[in-house]
């Protein structure tokens, strides 16, 4: 097999493994209101369920990377795969709270050794010039497992119940497996292999240095701003809000899921683009989606429930271009560090996303519980809490930008990556 066609066959065992993560880590997505009638739970208590699952996610970024490092991407991988299958077959037969709350912990443990290990695969397989390229493809097709949980793990369980659901969900864990046992690989035949793990020493040392660095910061607050509500909409909180808030049935609310997933990706490639020939101008892309994006929230809200068709649609298609514009986040980690932090900077950047997502469940959920449960009302205040997270991390973007501009002024000097990225975009402009 040409060497080509095997980098291919290897990412699309790697893609098949985190699209099948993003599958079990949104599941529940489509079962909020049924988890509330089987576990007899508040709002406060469902919120519970994703909060520790992105606590879990969030935690783990930097010693997933350390575990990385030691073990391979493929032990990383395959260990997800089966944490997952093993959780969701935990949630299946679950009937009471913890052991329920558990197995959701175990798809946050599985969920954050996948994303970074598959990613770290692409960069070994394919050439420098094509690494971002399929980066951006396997954090946008990966997204479809969105779609998997959104319709036929919603079709499942409507039509047979909780238990084959989920036991499904559990089936294509076991699907991912055999694919990552079957031909996922850490490195082409033949290739050196990696270097000596760094010390516990040089780990610190270098958390430190990627943090001291404000353009590492601009990514965290990047990432923090633009990524929280459409999470949140997707993985809990969307369903529930539009069938209970809004008025529509399940099968509309799950429709509108693949709308949010649709539309990423087609705005995905788009933000690539203007990512790559201004990276200049990156900070004003995030900031004109997180204005765009509370704009749209405000009038939702301010228009008594049910909403028209059309807002809710124009809601998730506005929501759909988070996930892209939170990606500038890593694209921010990238260009501001030089190789040997990256991935230490990349993981502090996931860690803002998943921090304010979970914040906002936990504070939806506790709004829900006070104002009077699943009622439109109580979901019109709920929704507010967003607002002041826009607010902080809009003014930390503002200040870390200000603070990056600062060093590079003061340095005299463009960090090589986003030296790189001026002299391509200057070649496309003569060309």
């Amino acid at each position: 097999m040409h060497s080509s066609q095997r980098a291919y066959l290897v990412w699309s065992a790697g893609l098949l493994a985190y699209t099948v993560a993003v599958l079990q880590r949104s599941s529940f997505g489509v079962a909020g209101l049924d988890a509330a009638e089987r576990f007899d739970a508040s709002p406060t208590v469902l919120a519970g369920f994703l909060v520790l699952q992105l606590l879990v996610y969030a935690a783990l970024q930097v010693p997933v990377g350390l575990l990385l490092d030691r073990f391979g991407a493929r032990a990383m991988v395959l260990a997800g795969a089966l944490t997952m299958t093993a959780a969701q077959v935990l949630v299946a037969v679950a009937t009471a709270l913890p052991l329920a709350i558990a197995a959701r912990v175990l798809v946050g443990v599985g969920d954050a050794l996948t994303f970074i290990s598959v990613l770290s695969v692409v960069s070994v397989w394919f050439p420098a010039r094509r690494v971002p390229l399929m980066t951006q493809l396997t954090a946008l097709l990966g997204q479809f497992g969105q779609v998997l949980s959104a319709i036929p793990l919603a079709s499942l369980l409507h039509g047979y119940g909780w238990t084959t659901a989920f036991l499904a969900a559990a089936a294509a864990g076991l699907v991912a497996v055999i694919a990552v046992l079957a031909v996922f690989r850490d490195r082409p035949p033949g290739s050196p292999a990696p270097g000596p793990a760094a010390s516990p020493r040089e780990v610190i040392d270098g958390l430190k240095e990627a943090w001291r660095h404000p353009g590492t910061r601009l990514g965290l607050w990047t990432h923090a701003g633009t990524q929280f509500s459409g999470l949140v909409f997707a993985l809990l909180w969307g369903v529930p809000y539009l069938v209970a808030g809004q008025g529509m049935s399940t099968t509309g609310a799950s429709v509108m899921l693949t709308v949010l997933v649709l539309g990423g990706a087609v705005v995905g490639p788009v933000f690539g683009e203007l990512t790559a020939r201004h990276p200049l101008r990156r900070s004003w892309l995030v900031l004109s989606v997180i204005g765009a994006t509370a704009l749209v929230w405000a009038v939702v809200l301010l228009v008594p429930p049910p909403a028209p068709l059309w807002l809710l649609v124009l809601l998730v298609l506005v929501l759909a271009a988070n996930g892209p514009s939170s990606a500038v986040g890593f694209d921010y980690a990238r260009t501001f560090n030089p190789e040997h932090r990256r991935g230490t900077a990349v993981g502090i950047v996931n860690v803002g996303g998943f921090t304010a997502s979970l914040t906002t469940t936990l504070l939806v959920g506790a709004v829900l519980g006070i104002a009077g449960g699943y009622t439109p009302e109580a979901f019109r205040v709920a929704w507010l809490v967003q607002f002041p997270i826009w607010a902080i991390t809009t003014l930390g973007v503002l200040g870390s930008r200000r603070k990056a501009r600062r060093v590079m002024a003061a340095e005299g000097t463009v960090v090589p990556p986003l030296r790189e990225a001026l002299r391509r975009n200057r070649r496309r402009r003569r060309a």
